[in-house]
């Protein structure tokens, strides 16, 4: 479904991906770990086109979409979650949801859908973004995404600095989405969730993949030795 050849990518001069290659095939969930710096975020901000391309391809579907705007790839079927709890603050809950709906000329039930995924949600709809919690705005970045109906979500770290019981929550609404056919593609911080969650997960360091496999070898000393602080 996703494939990444030979990514090269940065910030104007200074390049922090080297040549970075991954594929997501469809129903599967991979996630990217690695130290903080390495290019995660960035990695994933090439694939959605927010940064150029330096060298290399992304295809998706088969189509290469190396050139294309973030909001076409979004047409396509890709839904991407950045990291900070991606809200419009000054909106009320329902009202992040229909800007969204509209924006993607989507059906109605698609709202319904996001909502029964994150269902917390549902009492808050008039509350204003601005005064959520910060796990309740990463529910509703998240739902935000699935208005769209995408065939795959793409999300950055959605556990990072959220409340214990919400963290719990969030991985529930993953793993039940994994569990429908969507495909994801994951950056995530903690060992134990990859391990529940994930497929396969690819390890970056210094912009490079210097690890890649199934799921269960994230117990490997290897491994563990290259996610250490």
């Amino acid at each position: 479904m996703l494939s990444v050849r030979d990514l090269e990518s940065g910030y104007g001069r200074a390049r922090v991906l080297f040549g970075v290659s991954l594929t997501v095939e469809p129903g599967e969930l991979v996630c990217v770990m690695g130290r903080n710096g390495v290019g995660k975020t960035t990695l994933l901000d090439t694939v959605m086109g927010v940064l150029p391309v330096t060298s290399g391809t992304v295809t998706f579907d088969g189509r290469d979409i190396t050139r294309l705007k973030p909001h076409e790839r979004v047409r396509l079927g890709i839904a991407y979650v950045p990291q900070g709890h991606d809200t419009f603050p000054q909106l009320s809950v329902l009202g992040n949801l229909q800007v969204t709906l509209e924006a993607s000329k989507g059906s109605p039930s698609a709202l319904d859908e996001a909502l029964d995924v994150f269902p917390a949600l549902k009492p808050l709809l008039k509350r204003q973004a601005g005064y959520l919690s910060g796990g309740q705005q990463q529910q509703l970045a998240i739902a935000r995404a699935l208005v769209t109906r995408p065939r795959m979500l793409i999300l950055d770290e959605p556990t990072e600095g959220i409340q214990p019981s919400i963290i719990i929550e969030i991985e529930e609404a993953i793993e039940r989405l994994h569990g429908s056919g969507l495909s994801v593609l994951l950056v995530e911080q903690y060992v134990d969730i990859a391990l529940r969650l994930a497929d396969r997960f690819v390890i970056l360091d210094a912009g490079r993949v210097v690890r890649e496999g199934e799921a269960r070898e994230l117990r490997g000393e290897e491994v563990q030795h290259l996610l250490a602080v």
